[in-house]
């Protein structure tokens, strides 16, 4: 019988499906390293989601896994080297969380543009902030989009068509449809730093992407300029970001993201006023969840039926 243990929380719906397939399914949410190197003995597949951290360690562990499914995009917390060498193959569900992560970038984007948080928190305390919480409209400024792939385009798409943004991108491939549908130009990444109204990162995190956004690409942008981040923490040197934002190199954040999760109590972004930040919150919807479940059960069934294991 294929054996599949769930090592992240999934929909109810996706854990349905793998036992309609007649697959004998093991849920331990979140283990750790040592745990999950000694759960994972026997076991033909492996779901997780940005948590646990899928290490060498555990992959050399298992003795029987084949494939291990990500119940989202991001792969950066599996050793997909580690799982190639052993012949292990890693599979994505890119599409479940598209329009959830988008959504949330442009309302951290209007966030951050009115100071909404700002204003939130004031008047919590008692006090009716009305000058100091001056923002900017949205409406015909340049959004400057780092990685154009299904969110960037997503995100791109409503800004220009909800808010008549003009949108400008850097990716590692030209995206004529997006040129032709939106009036998007494409720039190099100095050019679109310099030239954006708002930047907002949509790439993966990788060898090349880490700290991307450094101290010397920070100095490029407009002092009135925003910067989000839906993407992964590691993109942005942080250190250079709470520079940046303390000393008005930029006007302000939008962060659902961090080098360090979860962001420690008493860190330098909690206490700038010119930051929104939340958790990790890019796939978290109900719809989201449900299409990410389903997605990565219905894939393993697939790849199990093709390998013959399943009828």
């Amino acid at each position: 019988m294929v054996k599949v243990l769930v090592a992240s929380r999934i929909h109810e719906k996706g854990i349905g499906i793998l036992r309609e397939n007649n697959i004998d399914v093991y849920i331990v949410e979140e283990p750790r390293e040592e745990d999950l190197a000694e759960l994972i003995k026997g076991y033909h597949g492996l779901i997780v989601r940005s948590k646990p951290l899928v290490t060498r360690k555990v992959i050399e562990s298992a003795d029987k896994l084949m494939v291990i499914a990500r119940a989202g995009v991001g792969v950066d917390n599996i050793d997909v080297e580690a799982a190639k060498s052993k012949g292990i193959d890693v599979i994505t569900v890119p599409e479940a969380t598209t329009t959830s992560v988008a959504e949330l970038t442009i309302g951290l984007m209007i966030a951050v543009a009115r100071k909404i948080s700002f204003c939130d928190r004031e008047m919590r305390k008692g006090v009716w902030p009305k000058k100091q919480a001056e923002g900017f409209e949205l409406n015909g400024k340049i959004l400057g989009i780092i990685g154009a792939g299904r969110i960037g385009s997503a995100v791109a798409k409503i800004a220009k068509h909800g808010l008549n943004m003009q949108i400008v991108y850097y990716s590692s491939t030209r995206k004529p449809s997006l040129e032709k549908e939106l009036g998007a130009r494409y720039l190099p990444l100095d050019d679109l730093l310099r030239t954006a109204d708002v930047v907002s990162i949509h790439v993966p995190l990788n060898s090349e992407t880490r700290h991307m956004i450094n101290e010397e690409k920070l100095k490029l942008m407009k002092k009135s300029a925003i910067l989000i981040n839906t993407s992964r923490g590691g993109i942005v040197d942080t250190n250079a970001l709470v520079k940046a934002l303390q000393e008005g190199w930029i006007a302000g954040a939008g962060l659902d993201v961090y080098e360090e999760e979860p962001l420690p109590k008493d860190h330098p972004l909690t206490k700038l006023e010119n930051v929104v930040l939340t958790s990790h919150i890019g796939a978290s919807t109900h719809e989201a969840q449900e299409r990410a479940g389903i997605q990565v059960a219905e894939k393993l069934v697939q790849y199990f039926k093709a390998k013959k294991l399943l009828q």
